[in-house]
């Protein structure tokens, strides 16, 4: 157990968050048990929990989920991008032979497993920022889903018992997904390989491992080799949107009787597998027919928004040119290269929103919405091709003079 000093001392001495951190390893010692009980011993436990801070930023997080609240036209513009698409293609080049040697063992191709890699962490290049431990542990003591977190918690104490990871400095998302391909703990320790043949099972350090477990995941997920996720198409005038819906699955056939027709011009399969419409963005945006492997990649997130850049993505691997639809909407959003040069801008402004990085986070949307307030528009933190115009025809206002 931790020595803690007694409550009305600590209470008079201690700081908002070492209050907070204090009742943090307070909550720990009673998880102790539970660990145990899953398999974790006492003294590792002990030992990569003992010094854990308390971080607020993750339940913030917890209730704000991009997927879930970001339009999808704004979503997928900083996702499919065109640098992650000549990465990507750059990527499937450079890990040809073992990308082939993936696809051999199981059975899902390469621009699939690329566009997982490079939506989850720009192919290895943001692991995320949060202590893997001090998030899981913070969520697991308070907020929604705690006795989720505790299991995740516990599986990846269990992951660096077992030697596949190392604790020190391991990072990653605020919900503790982390990796090149950002398993969660619990996925990880049942879907992990070693691809490289070391012994180890390391998704951080070893980029076969990652990307064979990854291919490992969407087979077991359901993936079924060498058929499309799905394509976008064309629906005829008049047509009933409310058949859409990813568990409404109908026969080709039945989706060629309603007029549906492929937006490239090329013709649906003839046999008869079920498919499923999403229509993202309602009658008037772009449409899909989706299959079997779409619901794989869905399971992997389960956000359509998700699923769609995984699967869109990939189309562009493999050098397709992209939705023919337009979405609807006169304010697209941006790329990641014009949403750095909208935070350029805003710094120039004076707001300060930390690193340039493309990731248009807290402080980024709140100097989005003042900018929006001073220009008199609705102020709702949102970057978009409307308002990087605006800030690129407006000077920033001079320094008040001492």
């Amino acid at each position: 157990m931790r020595p803690t000093p007694a409550l009305p001392l600590l209470l008079a001495l201690a700081s908002p968050a070492a209050l907070a951190s204090a009742e943090l390893g307070a909550c720990l010692d009673r998880l102790e048990p539970a660990a145990r009980a899953a398999g974790v011993r006492s003294e590792v436990f002990r030992e990569h929990t003992r010094s854990l801070a308390w971080d607020p930023s993750v339940l913030e997080a917890l209730d704000y989920q991009p997927e879930f609240r970001t339009p999808i036209w704004d979503y997928l513009a900083g996702l499919v991008d065109e640098q992650r698409v000549a990465d990507g293609q750059a990527r499937l080049q450079e890990h040809a032979a073992l990308l082939e040697s993936i696809a051999g063992k199981h059975g899902v191709d390469a621009a699939t497993v690329v566009a997982v890699w490079g939506v989850e962490s720009d192919y290895g290049r943001t692991f995320g920022s949060k202590p893997l431990l001090g998030s899981l542990a913070t969520l697991s003591c308070a907020g929604r889903r705690q006795p989720f977190f505790r299991g995740e918690l516990f599986a990846l104490l269990k992951l660096i018992q077992a030697g596949d990871l190392r604790a020190e400095g391991l990072v990653g998302s605020w919900a503790g997904a982390f990796g090149h391909t950002q398993f969660m703990p619990s996925t990880y320790a049942r879907i992990a390989v070693d691809g490289d043949g070391d012994g180890r099972r390391d998704l951080v350090g070893s980029i076969p491992d990652a990307l064979a477990s990854t291919a490992n995941y969407l087979r077991q997920a359901g993936w079924r080799t060498g058929q499309p996720w799905g394509y976008e198409v064309t629906l005829p005038p008049g047509f009933d949107a409310s058949v859409n819906g990813r568990t409404q699955r109908r026969p080709l056939s039945q989706w060629r009787a309603r007029g549906i027709v492929r937006s490239d011009g090329g013709a649906l399969p003839a046999d008869e597998r079920n498919a499923a419409l999403l229509l993202p963005a309602g009658r008037e945006g772009p449409a899909f027919l989706v299959f079997r492997n779409y619901d794989a990649i869905f399971s992997y997130n389960a956000a359509e928004s998700y699923a769609l850049a995984i699967s869109l993505l990939a189309d562009r691997l493999r050098g397709g040119a992209g939705l023919q639809a337009r979405w609807p909407t006169d304010d697209p959003g941006l790329s990641r290269l014009e949403r750095r040069e909208l935070q350029t801008l805003l710094l120039a402004r004076g707001h300060a929103i930390g690193a340039v990085d493309g990731m248009i986070g807290k402080l980024s949307r709140e100097a989005i919405a003042a900018e929006q307030a001073r220009l008199g528009w609705t102020p709702d933190g949102r970057a978009s091709q409307r308002l990087l115009a605006a800030l690129r025809e407006t000077a920033p206002s001079p320094p008040p003079a001492d």
